[in-house]
């Protein structure tokens, strides 16, 4: 059950729906693609902590899909350093009044509010 939430969690954060300027949009894992596809060209794309954090957070949670013992800090630690990110995404949505970037961050706080109430003060192994 835990990895299962775990994958939850990470296929949700990839719909985030972010817009800025005029006409520009796309969902988090577009804009993901496009940093690697440019990385090539320099690194200084993963530097920035809106980029850096919820990446790491990403990776965390990867990592805790593939070991075979189930590590709830892992678990925790890229929830949190993807949750920072839909937050702000959150905020935005309701500052800016945005109904598409508030709603792409529901799911991804469904899947955490699951994960957080399957690891609260129990060990959990899987």
């Amino acid at each position: 059950m835990p990895k299962l939430l775990n994958f939850l969690l990470l296929l949700s954060f990839q719909f985030g729906y972010l817009e800025w300027g005029k006409n520009n949009h796309a969902f988090i894992f577009e804009t993901t693609a496009e940093i690697f596809r440019q990385s090539a060209k320099t690194l200084q794309n993963f530097l920035h902590p809106a980029i850096l954090i919820p990446l790491v957070g990403e990776i965390l949670i990867l990592i805790t899909l593939f070991r075979k013992k189930y590590f709830r800090v892992l678990t925790l630690s890229g929830l949190t350093g993807m949750g920072l990110f839909m937050l702000l995404l959150l905020f935005i949505g309701v500052l800016d009044t945005n109904i598409k970037i508030t709603l792409s961050t529901v799911p991804f706080f469904l899947a955490a509010f699951f994960v957080i109430r399957q690891n609260w003060n129990k060990k959990t192994s899987s």
